[in-house]
């Protein structure tokens, strides 16, 4: 079969790679479409690379058609159509996968929809519900609101009642993501986002949770206009390593700061996760109370260029790889 490999000069290849083997708690997906995320950036500069035991090259979600089980599986049968969350592996025509990483494909979505699913949408209900302990009608900060997790993130969250508040970058980007919902949109180019923050406490929204890839200097200087007992996410440092933390408006208010990676979790809690998922979230998709914001899709073997689209920051929603044609 092919994969996508890295070749010494950091280019992408449409290669030539061994044929998967299934183990006997395993299915064999062969991969209609693929979705990308910056971790697959990360581990092309060789800085996150694949856990054990998963193939080297690059994909952490994909969709597609089970087309071998290995004896033990219970779940899965030859002809489901399903999405699957990945340590690696997903840029190529086929994947073995255990099977708790696998969920059935909402009824009227696409491969390239449903590709967009697992990592992102696992990643989100992880940091909502679970770190973030999120109830009906608190207030969540969510920025980086033209990125491909945010733009599965607001929706989710919103869908569930929540009061969204999240950041971009540029008065363009503001609208072309007005139809994701958040209840406020601030443009850090022109707005402090401390700022509102602060006149959003004194409206009655201080914020409950927070799902924070940027970090940098914005948490601590956010503390004190935080909720008591706010639960703050952190789960990537795009915006910087480093900040001070006010340790007053952490101690009078009970805040808890904490980081989350939903690729460091064990298969049996991931399998819980999407569990939830499928329980919770897939019906809200199929109602069309839900659905995936797909930017663009391009052939697998344009990959080169999907991934300069998300090195410009220039898409709203996730960018996905076809693999295999349908029909």
């Amino acid at each position: 079969m092919k994969a996508i490999l890295v070749d010494e000069n950091k280019n992408l290849v449409w290669s030539e790679v061994d044929e998967p083997v299934i183990s006997d708690t395993q299915v064999l997906i062969e991969i209609y479409a693929a979705a990308l995320n910056r971790a697959d950036l990360l581990q092309r500069a060789g800085k996150y690379p694949s856990p054990a035991g998963c193939p080297p090259w690059m994909g952490l979600e994909v969709a597609g058609v089970v087309t071998e089980t290995g004896k033990n599986v219970t779940k899965w049968k030859t002809g489901d159509r399903v999405c699957a969350l990945l340590g690696g592996g997903g840029y190529a025509q086929r994947v073995a996968v255990d099977e708790g990483m696998v969920m059935p494909i909402p009824h009227g979505l696409s491969f390239e929809e449903a590709a967009t699913l697992p990592e992102a949408y696992a990643t989100c209900y992880l940091n909502l519900f679970i770190e973030g302990r999120y109830s009906e009608g608190e207030t969540l900060f969510f920025p980086a609101g033209a990125s491909g997790l945010a733009s599965m993130g607001i929706p989710m969250a919103k869908a569930f009642g929540a009061y969204v508040i999240t950041s971009v970058l540029g008065e363009d980007t503001k609208k072309n993501i007005a139809h994701l919902g958040a209840d406020v949109v601030i443009d850090s180019t022109s707005q402090s986002v401390v700022e509102v923050f602060k006149a959003e406490s004194e409206n009655g929204h201080p914020i409950d949770v927070a799902i924070d890839c940027l970090a940098g200097e914005t948490i601590g200087e956010a503390f004190p206009y935080v909720n008591e007992g706010c639960r703050w996410v952190l789960i990537s440092t795009l915006a910087g390593i480093s900040t001070e933390i006010p340790l007053r408006a952490l101690l009078t208010k009970g805040i808890e700061l904490k980081g989350s990676m939903l690729r460091k979790r064990s298969v049996e809690e991931k399998s819980r996760i999407l569990d939830e998922l499928v329980s919770r979230v897939w019906p809200k998709i199929e109602s069309g109370e839900l659905r995936p914001t797909v930017y663009k899709t391009l052939p697998i073997e344009q990959a080169e260029e999907a991934h300069a689209i998300l090195e410009r920051g220039e898409n709203i929603g996730k960018v996905v790889l076809r693999v295999k044609n349908e029909g």
